[in-house]
């Protein structure tokens, strides 16, 4: 009998693409509650946490001291009224190619077990993945709620997939999917396996720099992204 195994996917860049919302509603919940303009680039997005986001923006804007917590949890709320407004139809989202044929192949297979592994916090999350039905594929999963720092979350994933599947995942038979170095280096740092694909906005070359266990351009083929998972 194979070994269970635990497959933590990304959401962003990785099972799907959100037109920029995410993005814009996060400066529109700022600039809201600080009252001035916000900007960011992709890169203060990419792989990091949402909490972590809003903390580094309201520190590099100054617009309030130490410690943000209050500040974070005003914008966090704006932020997911704003998020499900942009994202009331699914016009803006973008699905990976191969992301519905790979999860029904994976629902199919009682060794391989899906959870998520996101910076988005729990209910953004849910805002973005419901109206392309991948929300309901990924009973637990590790939230940019539970922790500011990203190389944190997989260790909370693992515990709630752990009592949810109702197995222990030996380190070598969790897989950690995603499509920036910070997904690769969380996994890394915690000892699983990491399978990059580039399908966000990082090219396969910078993220084979990252040296993950597999690289990807995308999860297109079925079969093979399977057999990634095998031995």
């Amino acid at each position: 009998m194979p070994a269970n195994k635990l497959l933590l996917f990304d959401i962003d860049g990785t099972l799907i693409l959100s037109g920029g919302m995410g993005q814009k509603a996060m400066l529109a919940a700022l600039s809201e509650i600080f009252e001035t303009p916000f900007e960011a680039s992709i890169t203060d997005f990419a792989g990091s946490t949402d909490r972590l986001i809003i903390h580094n923006l309201i520190e590099r804007y100054r617009v309030a001291q130490p410690p943000f917590e209050e500040q974070i949890d005003a914008v966090v709320k704006r932020y997911r009224d704003h998020l499900a407004h942009l994202l009331s139809d699914n016009h803006h989202i973008e699905v990976m190619p191969g992301i519905y044929p790979l999860l029904a192949a994976v629902g199919k297979r009682e060794d391989l077990h899906p959870a998520l592994l996101t910076g988005n916090i729990a209910s953004g999350a849910q805002i973005k993945l419901s109206p392309v039905d991948l929300w309901r594929p990924f009973p637990v999963g590790g939230f940019g709620d539970d922790a500011m720092d990203r190389n944190l979350l997989p260790p909370v994933a693992v515990q709630r997939a752990e009592a949810f599947y109702g197995v222990v995942y030996r380190p070598g038979d969790v897989w950690v999917i995603g499509d920036t170095p910070r997904d690769i280096e969380c996994g890394r740092v915690n000892g699983y396996r990491t399978l990059a694909v580039a399908t966000g906005h990082y090219n396969a070359a910078t993220l084979a720099a990252e040296k993950p266990d597999v690289l990807l351009e995308d999860l297109s083929d079925t079969e093979a992204v399977l057999a990634c998972f095998e031995g």
